[in-house]
């Protein structure tokens, strides 16, 4: 195992898991082999929002049992995306922190370009899907949703700008990377549980004065949320906006808060594993 002090891991990629047990198996053999060729340290973090698909826990927990970098984390009971990433994070030992989601609509090679703009002395990295260099791949049955949800994520993302986030094109992408001492700083004052906590974290990150990167990157759309959805989701993050900007008005992002409480066996590390051969730049492994 990792020492207590000492032989930290490169990178900790973290992954919330739930109900995942179709997408498991292509995102494990990716993890795989992102592992192999990974030229530092690494552990991976699973943490399984309380699936009620007891496959997923199951294909989880034996994967675990046979990679010295794994760890799986078990919520006791459903509490939403950003309280399992929020645990994730903090029980991460890396000295850089990336969390991506289950379904890796961003693949794992993109992890290098984060790693790239937090080595190049940023603070917090994230995807940006509306920068000019980023690149969708989808099925021509989606186009029509990329044209309406882009028009209606862009007018969103200008309400996120305004009240909250100025400068930041793209809170949503599911795919961020902090340096060990921001992800400490970040996730140690977040309080949504839910899919708001992006907005929270980079606001946390921005009022606190770290230097956030965005990044160009390749992803893809595997499926079309309804309308319904959209517009549910989005009435729940209008309210997260406004719920960090009443916590922001009270001072409450100044200091640690005690909002969430995780379990002290998740400061236990994984055994991590070293890429066979010796370390290279990361640039170069992209």
């Amino acid at each position: 195992m990792f020492g207590p002090t000492t032989d930290v891991p490169s990178l900790s990629l973290v992954i919330p898991v739930y109900n995942a047990a179709d997408q498991l198996p292509a995102t494990l053999e990716a993890v795989d082999t992102f592992a192999n060729a990974y030229p530092a340290s690494l552990e991976v973090v699973f943490v399984d929002d309380h699936s009620t698909e007891i496959e997923t826990a199951l294909i989880l927990e034996d994967y675990a049992r046979t990679r010295r970098f794994a760890r799986v984390l078990t919520n006791e009971v459903n509490r939403g995306k950003g309280f399992s990433v929020t645990r994730g994070m903090l029980a991460a030992r890396g000295q850089y922190r990336v969390f991506t989601d289950v379904d890796l609509a961003y693949p794992l090679s993109e992890v290098y370009k984060i790693l790239e703009a937090l080595q190049g002395g940023s603070d917090v990295a994230i995807a940006c899907r509306v920068l000019p260099e980023s690149r969708y791949l989808m099925s021509p049955s989606f186009f029509h949703y990329l044209y309406t949800r882009h028009l209606m994520s862009r007018a969103f993302n200008r309400v996120v700008q305004t009240f909250l986030l100025p400068g930041i094109l793209d809170t949503q992408a599911g795919l961020k990377g902090f340096t060990a001492r921001a992800a400490s700083l970040c996730f140690t004052r977040t309080t949504i549980p839910g899919f708001g906590f992006d907005i929270e974290c980079l606001y946390i990150a921005q009022q606190h004065g770290l230097a956030i990167r965005q990044t160009a990157v390749n992803f893809r759309y595997d499926e079309e949320p309804t309308t319904v959805r959209f517009a549910r989701d989005s009435n729940r993050m209008l309210h997260d906006i406004w719920k960090v900007k009443t916590n922001a008005w009270r001072g409450q992002y100044a200091v640690p808060t005690s909002c969430f409480a995780f379990p002290d066996a998740d400061q236990t590390p994984a055994h991590g594993v070293a890429a066979p051969a010796p370390a290279r730049e990361l640039a170069n492994a992209s």
